[in-house]
């Protein structure tokens, strides 16, 4: 009797064994053929850009507000709308810029916005200085349970430009709607999000307030997939720090295609 439970324990500690092979090799497989993530963060940071805010009169530094991506020929800069929704002050020398490389002393290009889209919360933009432009995917969405990564500036550039990365999964494709506790709080845009919805990237990775506009890669192929836009916050503004929930939400690179096309911008 004792021989034959031995007997049972080891032929199952080999039947799980054999299992939790299997799983490996099938995710190996699924990256064969795929860069490292090493070698792909290498590859995109010189695209990433930080959106700012400058306003020499008042500071010296520019105020970071965002994420951002070089896209087309090198000229052309995506970030979301809200980044660079507000107006500049006419009676004081302001600009939204790119701040480029990485450190204390990030190179500033001066920008100039060329289409937005509210609803969409995207926002195209422009420099003079051509930077490394980022492949774009197909308008198609990927899978559900393909796996992802994204790069920007999630709690801003005091003391430099340094881009973080994060890794995870896309767990969610799904409508697009802000949830309102009352009839005050709906905007202009989340009227027109409800009228008609569109489907977005829900990801299984934690972005902060710094990585909106940062562009989301496809793992295989390091193609843009689409553009981080928000956050779940179960708290106030603070919990997206101290208490992130994890969850983050793209916006399809095809909405950004979009407005290239009827503002006649070839990306």
């Amino acid at each position: 009797m004792p021989i034959k439970i031995i007997s049972f324990v080891f032929l199952s500690c080999l039947f799980f064994s054999n299992l939790t092979a299997v799983a490996i090799a099938k995710e190996d497989k699924q990256t064969t053929g795929s860069p490292s993530l090493v070698d792909s963060v290498k590859l995109v940071k010189p695209s990433v850009v930080g959106i700012a805010l400058y306003t020499p009169m008042e500071s010296k530094a520019p105020q970071l507000l965002g994420t951002g991506f070089v896209v087309g020929n090198g000229q052309y800069i995506v970030t979301n709308y809200h980044v660079v929704g507000k107006e500049l002050d006419p009676s004081i020398v302001q600009n939204y810029v790119a701040l480029s490389g990485s450190g204390p002393n990030p190179y500033i290009h001066k920008m100039k916005i060329l289409a937005i889209d509210p609803v969409h919360d995207i926002a195209i933009l422009s420099t003079t200085n051509k930077l490394p432009a980022l492949n774009l995917a197909k308008d198609k969405l990927i899978d559900e349970g393909s796996r992802i990564f994204f790069t920007g500036f999630p709690i801003g550039a005091v003391l430099g430009l340094y881009p973080a990365t994060h890794e995870g999964i896309v767990s969610a494709i799904a409508p697009d709607i802000n949830p309102a506790s009352n009839a005050d709080q709906l905007t202009v845009q989340m009227l027109a999000r409800l009228e008609k919805p569109f489907m977005i990237y829900q990801l299984d990775a934690t972005a902060y307030p710094g990585n909106s506009g940062s562009p989301v890669f496809d793992r295989r192929t390091n193609e843009v997939i689409g553009v981080i836009n928000k956050v779940f916050v179960s708290g106030g503004k603070e919990a997206a720090l101290t208490n992130p929930s994890g969850i983050s939400y793209a916006i399809p690179v095809r909405e950004l295609r979009k407005l290239a096309k009827i503002n006649d911008i070839e990306l």
